[in-house]
């Protein structure tokens, strides 16, 4: 894989499997650091410009409306901030795709229990931060992209540049 200066799609890609790859991104209400705090997003390898977070009904993200969220690779390569709209998410199948045992972990009473909150964060712009060979590379764009098949597997190979 060429390195990706001065390509905006790879370095999505790459930021897309990067973000696959790892548990956990920071999320906060836009003019409220207070919320900042690490959320585990639900990627759909076909979505178009979004993921879905369970959260608790007590949740300050439960206020819903525009949130910034920020990004690092497992392995510090990628970087990236990013910013959206939260939304409470209503379809059952999101739901159901979305629900396993690590989200269960959290709830007692499991995919019955009156304390989820289910949202979907629409995205938006982005900022994209690619650090390999100690090289910091900047792309600025729309997040509005599939999500490719590789995305979806939590282990991705590390690739030399």
């Amino acid at each position: 894989m060429k390195h990706a200066e001065g390509n905006p799609d790879e370095l999505k890609t790459k930021f897309w499997k990067a973000l696959a790859d790892s548990p956990f991104l920071f999320l906060q209400l836009n003019g409220d650091s207070s919320t900042a705090v690490p959320m585990s997003p639900q990627l759909d390898k076909d979505a178009n410009s979004s993921i879905w977070f369970f959260t608790h009904t007590k949740s300050d993200f439960c206020k819903l409306g525009p949130v910034t969220a920020t990004f690092e690779s497992k392995g510090h390569d990628i970087f990236a901030r990013f910013n959206g709209n939260l939304v409470k998410e209503t379809s059952q199948e999101r739901f159901d795709q979305f629900w396993n045992n690590f989200v269960e972990a959290w709830y007692d009473g499991g995919k019955d229990d009156p304390d989820i909150f289910f949202m979907r964060m629409d995205l938006g712009d982005a900022e994209i931060w690619n650090g390999d060979i100690g090289l910091l590379n900047t792309a600025k764009m729309a997040l509005g992209m599939n999500v490719h098949e590789e995305a979806e597997e939590r282990h991705v190979d590390k690739v030399n540049i």
